[in-house]
């Protein structure tokens, strides 16, 4: 895996705009302060030129130079870094070389402009990608420094990181929650927004998962810890949206070759335009040109060709669509994701716990002759107590429900898509359903591979000890997911579940999903999805939340996991990640993956439009350096306000 990159690191790029900030931190007070010296000087030796009141030719240079050292000096050492690491072409350089062009042939004011007029525009740059990364950090970057760690009677404050997994911490009303645990209280309420960017409060059981990052309400609660506070949800969501700072989108990735072209064959030009005229001369000798007019043109060319304005505005972009996505509680692992999921021809979902709630309740038991129900259920409690499936919980709680103790098998093994076996004091067992059970050999009532519901099967040494049946329900923005798909015009929707076909297709039908494969095993969904991806020349995207799921998610164009409830499996193998696990999110994605493309494609229409206009103009005289340094810092700063909007927008 790639290093993750600082949030806090200054922002790079192929010209190295921002490398080596001209003015320093932006914030700072003399970024201001030298940009008005020079203002000011230069505003006065406008009002004595006009006024013709340099005495001496001498004394109008040295007043210009005053203005231009304040922001001239940083720019020139920048520069001379670039140059010492072997970086010729870079934006110092182009800036450097036309003011000191400009005051070679006189034109001091426009030298003294060129340079004042950049440093101001690298200002307000600055803080617009500031804030653009504070903004998502402070989003973010909410982990508690002190965690209440519980000892006999009392509670000390520590740090995190120093609590070991399986310390009982306690958490006040209106805490934070430091480190990933479970409930140890019958019931409490958390605020989740900072995980899933839903304002609804969470009511937790329990035994129930508590993640770092939500917050106590009400009452104060008691947490056993399950994870290091180092891979903790809350640390894990900070990595992934550090980490996508490395993966570049296309667009982002052609500026970065783009600017390394660009930049020289710009420069070369402008000598071209500046020689062009001279060279002429020996082929016409009546031609009459000027040195001074052919050396302004160049440098007005040389002004207007600075790329700052594509290679800082379309990253800043797709960190902005990153970051709104944060907002709304969906993570994208790169920009490269926001572009995939632009252009999706197909969604496929997961049904158990993507499409449903996945808080399943025992509605139902059946024994087989002979078998007691106390057995059947003592015989799924204890293979099912290691199962971390919601199917798995529900028969768990159910037993506990109806007083049977809950013992611990030995050597259990999970079956993906199937059940779980392992060894009992009396004897080898089996939970799962008829595929299970069928592969083993183990003979059940037919009609059970008919019905409609799930249910979970028993056997005790190749006996069928019978089953219970579990209700799941669609979630309550199931539906809305389906159509908000259609409304974006996702022309194919469909469902992968290893349920029953019947099942399935009933979930199918109630969603109004027109395409739906059950009975699949984990290698069953990953065929399904290669050969849709065969089929389809659009990217398909798969959305998921169990360990089974994996694969699928890998093989898919985008990987989509529900992070709230999913496992870590699926979400270290997901692109996207869904924190509160609704799947209408899924639309909200693709709304701001769009968003994203459309700001960025207006940058680049925006600065490759101007540019040419005024480099066409400046090549044929008809633009001062005045107008080409006012557009070279205008269209920077419009595209750069018009990529921070996104973080405005609402979804």
């Amino acid at each position: 895996m790639k290093k993750a990159k600082n949030m806090n690191t200054p922002h790079t790029h192929a010209c190295n705009c921002h490398a080596h900030a001209p003015t320093g931190e932006a914030h700072s007070l003399g970024a201001y302060a030298w940009p008005l010296v020079s203002l000011l000087l230069l505003g006065g030796g406008l009002l004595l030129d006009a006024a013709g009141a340099f005495g001496h030719p001498l004394l109008r240079l040295a007043w210009y130079l005053g203005a231009y050292l304040p922001v001239g000096l940083p720019v020139l050492r920048s520069a001379w870094e670039q140059l010492r690491r072997g970086g010729l072409f870079n934006e110092f350089t182009l800036m450097t070389l036309a003011a000191i062009g400009a005051f070679c042939i006189g034109e001091y004011p426009e030298g003294v402009a060129v340079m004042l007029f950049y440093t101001v525009g690298e200002i307000f740059q600055e803080r617009a990608v500031g804030r653009a990364r504070r903004s998502i950090g402070a989003l973010l970057d909410v982990r508690p420094r002190t965690a209440n760690l519980v000892g006999g009677e009392r509670t000390e404050a520590v740090a995190p990181e120093r609590v070991a997994v399986g310390s009982e911490i306690e958490i006040r009303a209106g805490e934070r929650v430091p480190l990933d645990g479970v409930l140890l209280d019958a019931e409490a309420s958390f605020n989740t927004s900072a995980l899933t960017g839903e304002s609804v409060p969470r009511r937790i059981r329990r035994g129930e998962n508590v993640l770092a990052g939500m917050i106590a309400e009400n009452r104060t609660v008691r947490v056993r810890t399950t994870r290091p506070f180092a891979d903790s949800a809350l640390a894990r969501i900070l990595r992934l949206v550090e980490q996508a700072a490395d993966r570049k989108a296309p667009a982002e990735r052609f500026i970065r070759r783009f600017a390394r072209i660009y930049t020289p064959v710009v420069t070369l030009l402008a000598a071209v335009i500046a020689t062009a005229p001279w060279l002429w001369s020996f082929v016409d000798p009546q031609f009459a040109f000027s040195w001074s007019e052919s050396i302004y043109r160049g440098l007005v060319f040389l002004v207007i060709s600075c790329p700052c304005a594509l290679v800082v505005s379309i990253p800043l972009g797709y960190f902005g669509g990153i970051g709104a996505a944060s907002r709304q509680g969906i993570l994208f692992k790169g920009g490269n994701f926001l572009d995939v999921v632009t252009r999706l021809g197909t969604v496929l979902f997961d049904k158990t716990g993507t499409l449903t709630e996945g808080t399943f309740e025992v509605r139902e038991v059946r024994t087989a002759p002979e078998v007691s129900e106390r057995k059947l259920l003592e015989t799924l409690a204890a293979l099912e107590s290691r199962s971390t499936h919601p199917i798995a919980r529900a028969v768990v709680r159910y037993a506990e429900k109806r007083g049977v103790a809950v013992a611990q098998g030995a050597d259990t093994t999970e079956h993906p898509g199937r059940g779980v076996s392992g060894r009992l004091a009396h004897g080898e067992a089996l939970a799962g359903n008829t595929r299970l059970l069928r592969e083993r050999g183990v003979e059940y009532p037919a009609e059970l591979d008919a019905s409609a519901e799930t249910s979970v099967l028993a056997a005790l040494d190749d006996r069928y000890l019978g089953c219970v049946t579990v209700a799941d329900l669609p979630k309550p923005d199931a539906r809305e997911a389906v159509e908000a798909l259609k409304a974006e015009g996702i022309p194919h929707i469909g469902i992968l579940s290893g349920d029953r076909q019947a099942l399935v297709s009933r979930l199918a039908g109630q969603l109004g999903i027109d395409e739906a494969w059950g009975d699949l095993l984990p290698e069953g969904k990953a065929a399904r999805i290669e050969a849709t991806r065969s089929e389809s020349s659009l990217p398909v995207a798969f959305v998921g939340d169990g360990i089974n799921d994996a694969p699928a998610l890998a093989l898919s164009d985008l990987g989509i996991a529900m992070g709230g409830l999913g496992s870590d499996a699926a979400i270290e193998t997901a692109d996207v990640v869904i924190q509160s696990d609704r799947p209408s999110k899924v639309a909200t994605a693709i709304r701001i993956g769009r968003a994203t493309r459309r700001i960025v494609w207006q940058n680049i229409a925006l600065a490759f439009g101007v540019k040419l206009l005024v480099l066409v103009l400046g090549a044929g005289g008809l633009a001062t350096l005045w107008e080409a340094v006012f557009a070279d810092v205008g269209v920077a700063l419009l595209a750069i306000l018009n990529a921070v909007r996104i973080q405005r927008k609402r979804f």
